[in-house]
């Protein structure tokens, strides 16, 4: 059979092609896990014949993991599959046109006409070097219109991603045909917007599933899950295809993105909750389906709505830490926070998937001032929160280690005072913490001006108040055996 050649302008740095995007004959699911894996569910009518044969899947994801792929379908057996990721680009045909004659097409610009000449591809190293009548050219991709026409397209390069199988069947006819896999390049987190009301001590909340595709694959028309949870994963590179490097450092940008939020839901969550979601679950992990189906373009991010609750119970808290019994330098300011609940009774009652909380809150015009943000893990329903959203630096704090006596080798004591000071136009409470070694020692506070409460072994705390642009102070008197 004939084929038509395939003309494509010279000059243009990469093919100009439609966005990829494959809706499925019957249907195509996206379940994405937040960390930078997602499975896809695409079922595919495919008409089969008799015996061994060929099939290509085109549209898959263009960072799937092969060794994932799992096939469905009745009467087959797959005798091998393949992942062809060789996308066609005016570089891709000339680096495989290297060895054969293409024809080069130029119009001369004093007459108008094409001149049409053969020539042989030597080399695309750094540009293309050409033979024509037994001489070597340059092919320049200057003003002067110039286009290559090749005879064909190779076997290997595909116009998207194309997972090709080998199968034998002894039933012919059309069925569908069912293809999972993993595809790295998607990921999914949660985005919350927080109207904080100081004066009400209340806050407004919404909460969005903020999807990415930085895959070159397009998923048209299809049904959409996110998983708020840890999946278990093999640690190491070898999960993910090194010559995609894109995805590859992606996968790597996440885990370290994830460790991160959790050491700020170590921060921000102070005691868990004890109310069920009433998400789905699958397994130990929270399963949200978007309502409707929807399309996730080729490098696009989407947002969909998994969130809402006004009128939620929060109070500004401010707060202090000091590690160890030291002298500081300087004043320090304290933590900017916004506690509160996310259970029923606080007009909430839902679990939070890990993202970042942005809070705003309205000036004496009435416009939403933005005021901080913080990443959070996952939180279960119920629990106790706080955000730091950035720090007071109108309320201070300065350390001095007053005294120090070392009663014997194991025993010290400490003398400290802690300086409050508030140049804000009210009172303020700020909640002091005093971290202590209580792995390795034990503490006796021998005296304090203020009757503090012991959090836990290695924590104690006190609830300060500041008068309006003034001051106090906090002493104690601490024992330590080593």
């Amino acid at each position: 059979m004939f084929k038509r050649p395939y003309v494509l302008a010279l000059g243009l740095l990469a093919l100009s092609l439609p966005e990829i995007a494959y809706a499925a004959d019957n249907s195509l699911a996206l379940t994405i896990y937040g960390d930078g894996r997602t499975l896809v569910d695409d079922t595919r009518q495919i008409t089969f014949d008799t015996g061994t044969q060929s099939i290509s899947l085109p549209g898959v994801s263009s960072a799937i993991l092969p060794q994932s792929v799992t096939i469905r379908s009745d009467d087959i057996e797959i005798l091998e599959q393949n992942f062809d990721f060789d996308l066609l680009t005016p570089a891709k045909l000339m680096e495989k046109a290297v060895g054969q004659r293409v024809q080069i097409v130029r119009i001369n610009p004093a007459t108008g006409a094409e001149e049409t000449r053969f020539a042989k591809v030597l080399s695309v190293n750094n540009g293309t070097v050409i033979e024509v009548n037994g001489k070597i050219e340059v092919l320049r991709a200057d003003q002067v219109p110039t286009r290559v026409i090749f005879p064909k397209v190779p076997d290997n390069l595909r116009a998207e991603p194309t997972l090709s199988l080998k199968l034998d069947t002894d039933r012919p006819g059309t069925r569908p045909l069912g293809l999972s896999y993993l595809t790295s390049g998607i990921n999914w987190q949660a985005d919350y917007v927080m109207t904080f009301d100081e004066a009400s001590n209340q806050m407004d909340i919404q909460g969005w599933a903020t999807l990415e595709n930085l895959t070159q694959t397009g998923f048209e028309d299809a049904e959409l899950s996110v998983i708020a949870g840890y999946v278990g994963r093999l640690n190491g590179q070898r999960n993910y295809n090194r010559s995609q490097s894109p995805y590859y450092n992606f996968y790597w940008q996440r885990r370290q993105y994830l460790q991160r939020i959790n050491n700020q839901r170590r921060a921000a969550l102070r005691q868990g909750g004890t109310e069920a979601s009433s998400a789905e679950r699958v397994g130990d992990n929270l399963i949200y389906r978007l309502p409707q189906k929807t399309t996730l373009a080729a490098q696009q991010k989407k947002q969909i709505a998994i969130v809402e609750a006004d009128g939620v119970t929060a109070r500004k808290a401010y707060e202090f830490y000091q590690t160890g019994f030291q002298s500081a330098g300087t004043s320090r300011s304290v933590e900017s926070r916004v506690a509160f609940s996310n259970s029923r009774a606080a007009g909430l009652g839902e679990a939070l998937p890990a993202g970042t909380i942005r809070v705003y809150s309205k000036d004496l015009q009435g416009k939403s001032q933005f005021i901080g943000e913080e990443e959070i893990g996952h939180i279960a329903g119920g629990s106790d929160m706080s955000l730091k959203i950035g720090e007071a630096f109108d309320i201070t704090v300065k350390p001095t280690l007053v005294k120090s006596n070392k009663i014997s080798d194991n025993v010290t004591d400490y003398e400290m005072k802690f300086d409050l000071r508030n140049a804000s136009p009210k009172s303020v409470t700020v909640r002091l913490y005093q971290n202590m070694y209580g792995y390795r020692n034990d503490y006796e506070f021998l005296s304090e001006s203020q009757t503090g409460a012991q959090e836990n072994d290695s924590r104690r705390y006190w609830d300060m108040e500041i008068p309006a642009e003034g001051s106090t102070a906090l002493t104690f008197k601490v024992r330590e055996n080593r």
